[in-house]
């Protein structure tokens, strides 16, 4: 199908596309350590291990680099997935304090009582959590993996907290039209949408 039969699918910002992807397959991250992740997702996750595969060389591109591929699924069926890969080279810090924030995997649970439960949970396994946190449409809680990887589990507090697209279309126009007037005024972009966010804040989630 070419780009122009797909973009005639696209019927606005209401519509849900018929070619979008209908779920998450799997997220597949890399690991140092197969058995510690293992005992994570497994025990405290308590996601079950449901597939695993080990390859001399990458299919996709043919390249010469043995790994353990393994899967960890959640209830609805996605997976999240990992690599272990011999003699790995550790990856260099993050220079942000924002990819070690921002970057991270939500898994959702159906109330905020099972929020508060999970936490519970997770500490009595030696894990330190963060939250909860009421971000007024999910509430949430936050920790880490055996990898380094950040982790949230959370709840909707708003049942249509992810379908409102005009809201989110006219975010991104408000925020890509202050870039480019900061820039074609000589402004400092850091500054025109921090001022931007300050401006929009308290209604960036009201309904239409």
């Amino acid at each position: 199908m070419t780009s122009t039969e797909l973009q005639a699918k696209q019927a606005g910002p209401d519509a849900i596309d018929g070619y979008a992807p209908q779920r998450l397959s799997h997220l597949a991250l890399i690991t140092y350590d197969a058995e510690a992740t293992t005992n994570f997702y497994t025990n405290v996750m308590r996601m079950p291990l449901v597939a695993a595969v080990m390859h001399e060389r990458v299919p996709s591109t043919g390249d010469l680099m043995p790994y353990l591929h393994i899967f960890f699924r959640m209830q609805d069926g996605s997976t999240i997935a990992f690599f272990e890969v011999p003699d790995l080279p550790q990856a260099p810090p993050h220079p942000h304090p924002a990819f070690h924030v921002f970057n991270h995997i939500a898994l959702e649970v159906e109330t905020v009582d099972e929020v508060d439960e999970w936490k519970q949970w997770i500490e009595s396994q030696g894990v330190e959590v963060l939250g909860p946190v009421d971000h007024t449409i999910i509430y949430s809680i936050y920790f880490f993996d055996p990898n380094g990887n950040r982790l949230e589990i959370t709840t909707p507090l708003l049942p249509d907290w992810n379908d409102r697209p005009r809201e989110a279309e006219r975010a991104v126009q408000s925020w890509v039209r202050a870039k480019q007037e900061a820039a074609d005024s000589g402004t400092e972009i850091s500054q025109a949408l921090h001022e931007l966010i300050v401006s929009t804040e308290p209604s960036n989630f009201d309904a239409d």
